[in-house]
């Protein structure tokens, strides 16, 4: 396994998120279960925190207000690529960043775009990430499991990219 850390790892997790776009959006409900839903990503700025557009009376914000710690989930299963984000969530009002993030996509979700009442943004600022993805590309990865599974040797460690960010 290859280890990324530093400006390395953070520059990829930034390009992993973006791309990949939809995460899950793990909260802590008023009973203490987990819950999570889908977001779509808009930005992970320069700080490393990741932004979201959601409704002010939805039970993610009411929930990300009652308990900051919340967890982002990324996955991409046909690239076999991931990213996990914990990190604290907090609500911001900020028109600026709004106009700057909104985009005619989110018509859909918020019917007035940026005067839709009760709009607001989801900011995850990151406390610890990791992400692991395939080191080769497809078909060197599918040959490399071919040649595990006919020698049933475990594959090279070097087959995969981790990084691990704290704060």
């Amino acid at each position: 396994m290859t280890e990324l850390t530093g400006k390395e790892a953070r520059d990829r997790v930034k390009e992993l998120v973006e791309d990949i776009d939809f995460t899950m959006l793990t909260t802590q409900d008023d009973a203490g279960r987990l819950v999570s839903r889908p977001m779509s990503t808009r930005e992970m700025d320069d700080n490393g925190d990741i932004w979201f557009f959601t409704s002010e009376d939805t039970k993610k914000v009411e929930e990300a207000k009652a308990d900051h710690d919340v967890n982002l989930a990324y996955c991409d299963a046909k690239g076999m690529r991931y990213v996990s984000v914990a990190g604290r969530a907090s609500i911001v009002h900020d028109e600026a960043k709004m106009a700057e993030l909104y985009s005619p996509s989110l018509d859909i979700w918020f019917e007035d775009g940026l005067d839709t009442p009760g709009i607001t943004l989801l900011k995850v600022s990151p406390v610890e990430t990791e992400f692991w993805e395939p080191a080769k590309n497809r078909i060197a990865m599918a040959a490399v499991m071919l040649k595990s599974l006919v020698t049933r040797d475990t594959p090279d460690d070097d087959i995969t990219n981790h990084g691990r960010i704290v704060g």
